[in-house]
């Protein structure tokens, strides 16, 4: 399988994903804005359409356009600060609406359905290097400013009042996580893209653990979904992105069951322990 140059290309691309997503997402999670990613993954599907129909890479176009929508979802917060789900739909039916305007208009040269569901066959060499390019600004970017969001993460209002530029690196989140949207669309696709952001961070989640130690499981668990969809996939002959998705939310189950089990098998030894 591996000899196949289009899997190399996957592998490649699914490596960045497995940790980019993961590190966008736990913001995302803890600051219960988990809903963003989905619209902002909707929203690169009328990045990909502009892409394509000016002749550009699709992923480039992906970024700018979700980039856009992420800045104009946090600008909108001014107006609406007690209304982010009115936000959500706003964007999502600008983005939706020029999607859906330019496939039907019958100008694509190409078909947009891979974008949809994901696909291994269509990560070519020019969107390997602007995968590359974007993961790795993105990377540094987090690893700079890890400090700053977390602290926005736990408590925006708080972090305004410690003199962090709140506004301005909620700006820059933004198109942080635009890069991991459109750095995921080719192998995951627009449909499933917002469980990549958000599965492995809630499975990780069930371990209890602190921030660091919540992070680095959620990239395992990512690196777990993504590489089992991948393979798996090729030999079942469908979209990586939704068995990518079916098989986030059975590890999130088998760790919650695992969880209940540990647990049950430990009561009776506390209660003997207190019992004694």
């Amino acid at each position: 399988m591996l000899q196949y140059r289009f899997m190399q290309n996957s592998l490649f691309v699914s490596f960045f994903i497995a940790i980019l997503c993961p590190c966008i997402g736990i913001f995302l999670v803890l600051r219960r804005y988990s809903m963003i990613g989905d619209t902002l993954s909707h929203a690169s599907l009328a990045g990909i359409t502009l892409g394509l129909l000016c002749g550009q890479s699709p992923v480039l176009g992906a970024f700018i356009f979700t980039s856009i929508c992420g800045a104009l979802i946090e600008f909108l917060r001014t107006y609406f600060k007690k209304y982010t789900d009115l936000i959500l739909t706003v964007v999502l039916s600008l983005s939706v609406g020029i999607a859906i305007t330019i496939i039907s208009s019958g100008k694509l040269h190409t078909n947009a359905d891979a974008f949809l569901f994901g696909s291994v066959l269509t990560v070519t060499d020019s969107d390997m290097i602007t995968i590359f390019i974007l993961s790795i600004i993105s990377v540094l970017t987090l690893i700079f400013l890890y400090n700053q969001l977390l602290y926005i993460a736990y408590d925006e209002e708080a972090a305004k009042v410690a003199g962090v530029k709140v506004k301005l690196i909620n700006y820059i989140f933004a198109i942080l996580a635009a890069s991991a949207i459109s750095v995921s669309i080719r192998i995951v696709g627009v449909l499933v893209l917002s469980s990549m952001i958000a599965l492995p961070v809630a499975t990780a989640l069930q371990l209890n653990k602190g921030f660091k130690s919540t992070l680095l499981f959620s990239i395992l668990f990512s690196t777990i979904d993504i590489l089992s969809g991948l393979f798996i996939s090729y030999y079942l002959n469908v979209a990586p992105g939704g068995f990518t998705a079916l098989i986030s939310v059975a590890v999130l189950i088998v760790v919650i069951l695992s969880r209940k089990i540990s647990a049950r098998a430990k009561q009776p030894v506390i209660e003997k322990h207190q019992q004694s």
